[in-house]
This record gives C-alpha cells, sequence and structure tokens, in this order.
C-alpha cells in the first residue's frame, strides 16, 4: 500500500480530492502498468489516510444522489509524504529480488518443456509490456527530462529481461546438462 500512499497523499499535497477525480488520474496515466497503484484501491486508501489522521474530509459535493467526500492532507500526512518519498527515493528504482530467480533453481521440477513454455509465455508478455511501454512515451512525450529518464530506464530494464529470457530459452533447448 505505500505506492499508492504516497500517490494519493501527493496528489492531496497538490490540492482537496474527491476519491473519483484520484481514480481517473489513475486509469488516465496507466498507472497500474507502471506502480503498484490499482485504481480499486484508492477508495480504501482514502478511508485508511482519514482514519489514520494523514488526511481529512475538506469538503462534501453533491452530485445528483451522490454525496461525494473531497479529502484534503494533513500537517501529519504532509511528513508521512516526506517520509515516503526518502524512502522511495532513496531505494533502487528496480530490485534484483525476484522470484524468478528462486523458481529457476526448481524449474526441473514441472513437467517435460513446461518451464520452457512458461519463460516463452513471459518473453510474449514482456514483448507486450515493451509495445505498451513505447506507446505510453509516444503519448507522454515533451513531459519532462525525469519522465524521459524514467521511460529511458523502464525501456532498458525491460531489454535487459528479454535478453535474460532468450538466453534462459536458449540454454532449456541444450542438453539437461546445461541447464542444471
Amino acid at each position: 500500500m505505500s505506492s499508492t500512499r504516497l500517490l494519493v497523499l501527493g496528489l492531496l499535497h497538490e490540492g482537496p480530492r474527491h476519491g473519483y477525480e484520484i481514480n481517473q488520474l489513475v486509469t488516465a496515466g496507466a498507472l497500474e502498468q507502471w506502480t503498484d497503484v490499482k485504481p480499486g484501491s484508492i477508495y480504501h486508501a482514502l478511508a485508511k489516510l482519514e482514519h489514520e489522521g494523514l488526511a481529512q474530509t475538506h469538503a462534501e459535493e453533491r452530485t445528483g444522489d451522490r454525496l461525494r467526500r473531497v479529502y484534503a492532507i494533513t500537517a501529519e500526512g504532509r511528513r508521512t509524504l516526506h517520509d515516503l518519498l526518502r524512502k522511495a527515493l532513496a531505494a533502487p528504482p528496480h530490485s534484483t529480488r525476484s522470484d524468478f530467480a528462486l523458481a529457476l533453481r526448481w524449474h526441473t521440477l514441472l513437467e517435460s518443456g513446461e518451464a520452457r513454455d512458461l519463460i516463452a509465455a513471459s518473453a510474449r508478455e514482456l514483448a507486450a509490456r515493451s509495445t505498451a511501454l513505447a506507446a505510453g512515451r509516444e503519448a507522454k512525450a515533451g513531459l519532462s527530462p525525469l519522465a524521459d529518464a524514467l521511460f529511458g530506464n523502464a525501456e532498458a530494464h525491460l531489454a535487459a529481461d528479454a535478453k535474460l529470457l532468450g538466453d534462459l530459452q536458449r540454454l532449456l533447448d541444450a542438453p539437461a546438462a546445461t541447464t542444471e
């Protein structure tokens, strides 16, 4: 939830917002593709942040039969946002930790060819993500040099993963002695 907390507190720091507006920003930015933020998590996060004293109801707006709560960040929310920013910026952008590496150790426990098929499926998914990233980069062209650097980094990671998957596919196609 730290990604969602960071996002919601960051947006509330920009100004009061209601959950629907935040959800729309998450959806419009396709943030679920680039972060751990899911559109459905926003309302829960807002309620939890309010319960923790990090956000508060700023106003209520009536739209038809609905009553929308507009939230604002609190002073404690600003301190928490700064802590989350420090923690996120001090961590590497991508982790070398992966269950993939651990699972690869015991790939021979799967039925014959299953690991190869799974890695091929992963390669296809990676190609689709690369295509989506390229489209996202094109759609957001001119945002900022920082955004451009992030897109370049993501492309480099996807290219490195694609190379790894290709290498693994070749190794899995080689005689069994080389994959143990």
